[in-house]
């Protein structure tokens, strides 16, 4: 990861800074804090620093520290003892489960485009032992899809009892569960015919909703493909609009080839898509309406919406209007994404955390992805098993975190 999307973790106490190596410039001490050099880290610190940080901060992404990073200072603000207990005893509001591009299809083992290893058949084995981690968790207030749940390879004729194979093993988690659709989706079904499938709560076969679990939060979905050349009839006004976009934006005759384009442009590929106007209205509405209640916002989208979270290829193609609508307003908290399968994580310059999750398809035999969230007042935690990697979301008063 590049040093722009670098996480920092963050927690109540303490605040580590992951930098690359690079020699450690000396700061003046200050009343309430201190800049530590590796030297005295080492030998002063590094015991206690290690032990408070794993009681206070579920340690964030390691895939993101496998660059050679190194940790070559840590700042950190001193709390009292009391605060810490505190910080340590308190219980989320709520919790939910979470899941992303588990792409199921009955068809051999293979690779994606750029030979990444994908696994077809364990994919939905890795949504069975979801489902079972979280009933045996007993405290989710329900699970929400980040898209994807059968792969574009399922042969046509199989598309259907594919989607109702994977549904049906959402459907025996005990409580809701909250889909959203991704380009793989509707490669195999048109919207039509796959919203009630999922069960999404869209009209004119839109997929964009929002719901709020208790009063303190809401969640917004966005249909991320609301323009997009797959999922609409070929004559559908959404469809020509985007072909017309990927005309505009992009030379090549196969347009989900990046070839010559340079940067962010590089994400007008056919299988991202846009968020059309009617949508970007109603989600200044809904932001409108959070804000005069007090509520804490967490955005869905399948496609990522911040550069630093993803690689180019796989934003969202009109990501900066999305987030300029989100920038107007204080309320949004965290944008969850799916579809870069290796998964990313970073802030804005809002100070906004945005996350993708890493691929359930990705997973060989044995190996899962897959989380819960445990939602504070001022935090989101991402608790990760095996290949999706942990990740403390503070968002409070910018000193305390």
């Amino acid at each position: 990861m590049n040093q722009k999307s670098m996480p920092t973790e963050s927690c109540s106490c303490w605040n580590l800074i992951i930098t690359s190596p690079t020699k450690t410039p000396s700061s003046s001490p200050s009343s309430s804090s201190t800049t530590l050099n590796s030297d005295t880290y080492n030998k002063s610190l590094k015991p206690t620093l290690n032990s408070r940080i794993s009681h206070l901060c579920t340690t964030t992404n390691a895939a993101f520290l496998d660059r050679k990073q190194t940790v070559l200072s840590a700042s950190c603000t001193m709390g009292s003892t009391n605060e810490s207990a505190s910080a340590q005893e308190k219980q989320p509001l709520f919790s939910f489960g979470i899941i992303s591009d588990v792409q199921y299809a009955d068809i051999p083992d293979g690779r994606s485009f750029i030979g990444v290893p994908r696994y077809y058949r364990h994919s939905i084995l890795v949504l069975q032992r979801a489902v079972q981690n979280w009933n045996h968790h007993k405290k989710l207030k329900f699970v929400i899809n980040l898209g994807d749940i059968v792969d574009g390879f399922c042969p046509k004729d199989q598309s259907l009892n594919a989607v109702k194979k994977v549904v049906n093993e959402f459907d025996k988690f005990n409580g809701p569960v909250y889909h959203l659709i991704g380009n793989h989706c509707l490669y195999n079904l048109p919207r039509k015919q796959l919203l009630p499938l999922l069960k999404i709560p869209g009209v004119d076969d839109h997929a964009y909703f929002d719901f709020s679990p208790t009063p303190e939060y809401r969640f917004v979905v966005l249909d991320g493909y609301d323009v997009s050349a797959i999922g609409w009839p070929q004559d559908h006004p959404k469809t020509l609009e985007a072909l017309n976009f990927l005309h505009e934006k992009n030379p090549n005759s196969e347009k989900n080839s990046p070839s010559g384009l340079v940067g962010l442009e590089r994400r007008f590929l056919m299988f991202n898509g846009a968020v059309g106007k009617e949508q970007l209205e109603w989600l200044d509405g809904v932001l409108q309406e959070a804000s005069n209640l007090k509520q804490k916002v967490v955005i869905c989208c399948h496609i990522p919406l911040d550069p630093g979270t993803s690689s180019p290829e796989a934003l969202l193609w009109n990501y900066d209007q999305v987030m300029d609508v989100i920038h107007r307003y204080n309320c949004v908290k965290l944008c969850l994404a799916g579809h870069d399968h290796k998964g990313g994580y970073s802030i804005d310059s809002h100070g906004i955390h945005h996350r993708a999750l890493e691929a359930a398809l990705e997973c060989p035999s044995g190996r899962d992805a897959f989380g819960h969230v445990d939602v504070y007042d001022d935090r989101l935690s991402l608790i990760g098993t095996d290949r999706m990697h942990s990740t403390d979301m503070c968002f409070k008063l910018q000193e305390n975190c």
